[in-house]
């Protein structure tokens, strides 16, 4: 009889109610999580105060996201879980991955530039950044015509959405390769900021005595069909937490150098990019 007996009697209960699922790849993915779960419960020996802990937090981090912020995608970016399933995915021959965790920022729709234009579109004083590259597939052919949508905090550390003394967009925008796969646009330089504590994942940061500040860096998401979507971040060389990113994003390879120039009153980024063969997918926006 399929009735609990005992504790270890509810994961094999459990697991056999699920059987039924007809997607496959369901019912795989939810029997594991169900055996992960349970041991997790058994290992930990939580308590009855502990676990209802643990279901306020999820329905806080549901009720604090909003227009302007997405705290469930935060709390997967600062467990290591949005980093891992990056890298995961998107592993090169060399055994580290050029892709990086969406964030919680990026918006769909960001308006088309033309080459060498400049995102932002509200004054917003800062160091003027020139960035550059060229787009190839693993070929290493040029791949004319790609999109690169871009997206980046301001020289305060606030993302558009955030701050009301920008303008819709602003530091946002997105820019095609030319025939030979280069692109070409101006910004001002980034700031490192602090991911939002306001909320249930601020006081989780504040718990395990971890600070909430983001290196400096620009986003990425650079398409064409018949390649798959790259989602990425390159980040400042010389920002001082490259090494204690809250969300776990800087990869060696996503490190890219600022070069300061005419006495540090601008500066210029280099970064090229490959996209891989296969299925233009992107995202869904954590943020309308």
């Amino acid at each position: 009889m399929n009735i609990v007996t005992t504790p270890e009697s509810v994961l094999q209960i459990t697991l056999q109610a699920m059987e039924r699922t007809p997607d496959p790849r369901l019912r795989s993915v939810m029997a594991a999580l169900t055996r992960h779960l349970h041991a997790f419960v058994r290992e930990v020996e939580l308590t009855e105060d502990e676990f209802e802990r643990a279901l306020e937090f999820l329905v806080a981090i549901g009720q604090a996201s909003g227009e302007t912020k997405n705290e469930v995608v935060l709390a997967a970016d600062l467990l290591g879980v949005s980093t891992l399933v990056a890298l995961q995915n998107n592993q090169d021959p060399q055994g580290e991955s050029p892709a990086a965790l969406l964030g919680p920022f990026w918006r769909a729709n960001a308006p088309f530039c033309d080459g060498g234009e400049s995102i932002a579109r509200s004054e917003t004083p800062g160091v003027p950044l020139e960035v550059a590259g060229t787009v190839r597939d693993t070929a290493g052919r040029p791949v004319a015509d790609a999109t690169l949508d871009v997206w980046q905090a301001s020289p305060v550390g606030l993302y558009e959405n955030q701050d009301p003394a920008q303008q819709d967009m602003n530091l946002r925008g997105r820019f095609r390769t030319d025939a030979e796969g280069r692109f070409h646009f101006r910004s001002v330089r980034p700031a490192g900021y602090p991911v939002p504590t306001d909320g249930p994942c601020g006081d989780l940061l504040r718990a395990q005595l971890r600070h909430p500040n983001r290196p400096a860096h620009l986003h990425f998401m650079v398409s064409k069909p018949g390649h798959k979507v790259l989602v990425t971040q390159v980040f400042a060389d010389d920002d001082e937490n490259l090494e204690s990113d809250p969300v776990f994003g800087v990869t060696r390879r996503l490190i890219g150098r600022f070069e300061p120039q005419q006495g540090g009153g601008q500066a210029t980024l280099q970064y090229d990019f490959v996209l891989e063969p296969g299925e233009m997918k992107f995202p869904r926006p954590p943020i309308p």
